[in-house]
């Protein structure tokens, strides 16, 4: 091992110790006295609740740990966006459980928690997941109720969505384990099956304070939405728990006898691990985003037994395009090649740069995959389509059209691993978010943005100072370094992977180390689904 491979280790090593560390900040929801004051009423906090609902030592994965970080600063803040969602399993059966946290501003719902819990009910929907809805909250956040409250991707569409659900035959649970206020209340009536924790749940359009503002009627909210109200009078929810765990255990129990599936078939052996050491990626990984590498060697620490049969192997060589298996399904993977390349004509090409022959070779690897029924994993490490003149002539846009075309309508389910770069175009071409990745994850060392953080500092220098010398001010070089270095701040702040998962333009940040157990689960969720309909290119450029 060189010295590189030792600085490149220590580095990355440290980018996952900080992702651990803050990890543990986001656990703690509203923090120590809020959830002590929880517990004195009786009651198991959001991951406690989804901690004992999921079957005891089986593998689980966090959907938007780090929804909202950062985002409310001057509200207090909203860690993981007031709620918790999971995907694992209960009764060995594979399920999505989202869970309010109501420690963290009473579970109200935020901007970012609408678009979380929508992200939940996406992936149920996409997956035929089973979803359980484990509610504990006070309602939309009034502050912000306009950012909340009206449109098509707001609190509204929950309730859509559970409709649409049910007519999919995807089995929906909700337990109200605390407050469900006003428009809330619907979402757990709009389940299949509805449990009530007695004492501490309560279901009411109105709390009593405003019935009695309303309508001049005295009345306590036990009497008005408790759970003998709701399970003996108005036989709004099913079954009266006495506690939060019995509530669990009854979920348990639920799912517990819930029948198979139709599986999508996506083929599946019995896994084998990598030959070559998965945590040799730390010291191939360069410190810096603009130094190359050999993606292969990255490959080869994420696949079954370390074997990665190439396709079109001499050709388009800044895209890596071949079969494998990860956890014994088998994937197509694409990959971004970040090392420096040489053509045939020996020409050299840059790594992590899309040129037009690697767009044609993805296009048609894309489409023999959705021919076989194999799921695609994209691995990004993009810097974006090649420019100039030569390019240009060569027809780059058409053929990065022809790539785009085919992530678009691939109908097998695609995964999405943000490994370093993630810029302009490239972002696209290689399967970001708007592509619809059944999940799509970063490494604490990818970087999402038009363009690097270099390029656009100095293009929004230039025009600032370009700016400022129409106004007739002169700058110097101390202070066009100074307003270099404010910019550049900035948007090394907007390209970090904390803020991508912030905003939930990836599911999560996490360790390269689980990177196999997010595709496994990935791979096993799609299995849920059968494929309903056929890969169509639609009209391209040829």
């Amino acid at each position: 091992m060189d010295i590189n491979f030792n600085k490149n280790e220590d580095h990355n090593k440290l980018l996952v110790s900080d992702l651990r560390k803050r990890l543990t900040k986001i656990k703690a929801g509203g923090g120590p006295k809020r959830i002590e004051k929880h517990h004195a009423k009786g009651k198991m906090t959001a991951r406690e609740r989804i901690n004992y609902l999921l079957d005891e030592n089986s593998n689980s994965i966090e959907i938007g740990a780090f929804a909202g970080d950062g985002m409310y600063e001057q509200h207090g803040g909203c860690p993981s966006g007031g709620v918790v969602v999971k995907i694992g399993y209960i009764a060995g059966k594979q399920c999505i459980v989202v869970a309010n946290d109501a420690t963290v501003k009473a579970g109200a719902w935020f901007p970012i928690t609408g678009k979380k819990n929508l992200r939940a009910q996406e992936i149920a929907m996409e997956n035929r997941l089973p979803i359980i809805y484990l509610v504990d909250s006070a309602g939309v956040y009034l502050p912000m109720q306009d950012e909340i409250f009206p449109d098509k991707e707001h609190f509204g569409r929950i309730f859509r969505n559970n409709a649409v659900m049910s007519s999919m035959g995807i089995t929906q649970i909700a337990a109200v384990m605390g407050s469900c206020v006003a428009g809330g209340a619907y979402l757990p009536i709009m389940s299949d099956e509805a449990l009530i924790v007695d004492k501490t749940g309560s279901i009411f359009l109105a709390g009593s304070y405003l019935v009695k503002a309303a309508i001049g009627e005295s009345i306590d909210n036990e009497t008005l939405g408790g759970a003998t109200t709701h399970c003996e009078i108005s036989g709004v929810t099913d079954y009266k728990a006495k506690d939060d765990k019995d509530a669990l255990d009854t979920i348990k129990g639920i799912v517990s006898k819930i029948g198979d599936y139709d599986k999508a078939g996506y083929n599946r052996i019995d896994p084998q691990d990598p030959v070559e050491d998965p945590s040799g990626i730390f010291g191939i990984l360069p410190k810096s985003r603009a130094d190359q590498y050999n993606m292969l060697e990255i490959v080869k620490r994420l696949v079954d037994n370390s074997e990665f049969k190439e396709y079109k192997e001499g050709y388009g060589k800044t895209i890596l395009t071949g079969y494998a298996r990860i956890d014994g399904w088998a994937v197509g993977i694409v990959a971004n090649q970040r090392k420096l390349v040489k053509t045939k004509k020996g020409e050299m090409q840059f790594g992590g740069v899309i040129y037009s022959d690697s767009a044609d070779k993805a296009t048609r690897f894309i489409a023999n995959c959705n021919q076989k029924k194999i799921p695609l994993v994209f691995l990004q490490d993009v810097t974006g389509f090649m420019v100039g003149s030569k390019s240009e002539h060569g027809g780059i846009i058409k053929d990065g059209a022809k790539m785009v075309n085919a992530v678009s309508n691939s109908v097998v389910p695609k995964f999405t691993v943000v490994i370093g770069n993630s810029y302009g175009a490239g972002n696209y071409a290689m399967c970001g978010k708007a592509y619809d990745p059944r999940l799509i994850v970063a490494w604490p060392s990818a970087e999402l943005a038009v363009m690097s953080g270099n390029s656009a500092a100095k293009v929004l220098l230039q025009i600032e100072t370009a700016s400022l010398k129409k106004q007739g001010k002169k700058i110097t070089s101390e202070e066009e370094k100074e307003l270099y270095d404010k910019i550049k701040a900035r948007y090394d702040r907007q390209i970090s992977p904390y803020y991508a998962a912030a905003h939930l333009w990836t599911d999560a940040v996490i360790d390269p180390m689980d990177t196999r157990k997010w595709i496994s689960m990935g791979i096993e969720a799609a299995n849920h689904a059968p494929i309903e309909k056929d890969f169509n290119l639609g009209v391209i450029q040829v």
